[in-house]
């Protein structure tokens, strides 16, 4: 036994399998946070807001975490192959990471598992994943040296910012939903005009 795990170390470490180790570990780590995070929301919003019976709603809560680990575990092998051709196919880069790589690499992979497949799992983490770039965003937007206008923010304006940033953002989209939700409800995704028909 000792020879078969001293064999696997030494497979394991050779910088040639580095690659084709590190979809396997993107795939991998794909299903495991997929499963750890849409199991417990599926679970309670399917229980809370579904009918049918018991066993349906444990079926649609095993469907959803089974999309959920198999979207993220596709996008992290379609984003690490992407990766990993681009290194090995740019000629000015010989063999490091260009500029833009990750930006086409997550192009395609969020083209090829999320953009033709717009069900509620893929819409959710679209919708989540969109509202971390926004904030990003308006972080990078603020820094010195980003852009042509950097110079003309100050210290003091970007104090002013940051700190009311979030106050902003958060007021802001809960003023749209809510106008949205009292006007135009059937805009809404299902489970959110849901969950506020039941508060």
């Amino acid at each position: 036994m000792d020879a078969i795990l001293s064999r696997l170390d030494e497979l394991i470490l050779k910088p040639e399998l580095a690659p084709l180790l590190s979809l396997v570990k993107g795939a991998r780590n794909g299903i495991v946070y997929g499963s750890k995070v849409r199991f417990p929301h599926a679970l309670v919003m399917i229980l809370l807001f579904r009918s049918g019976s018991f066993r349906e709603k444990i079926k649609l809560v095993l469907k959803a975490t089974r999309q959920h680990a198999r979207n993220l575990a596709t996008f992290a092998v379609i984003y690490k192959t992407s990766m990993i051709l681009l290194r090995n196919i740019n000629p000015s880069c010989t063999g490091k990471e260009g500029r833009y790589d990750s930006f086409f690499a997550g192009l395609l992979g969020g083209y090829a598992v999320f953009g033709r497949q717009p069900g509620s799992v893929s819409q959710q983490i679209v919708i989540y994943v969109f509202a971390r770039v926004m904030l990003s965003l308006a972080k990078l937007a603020i820094q010195p040296n980003m852009h042509p206008l950097s110079s003309l923010i100050t210290t003091e304006s970007r104090t002013q910012i940051t700190n009311n940033a979030w106050p902003v953002f958060a007021s802001m989209t809960w003023a749209f939903v809510m106008y949205i939700f009292r006007w135009y409800p059937e805009t809404l995704a299902s489970s959110l005009r849901s969950s506020m028909v039941y508060m």
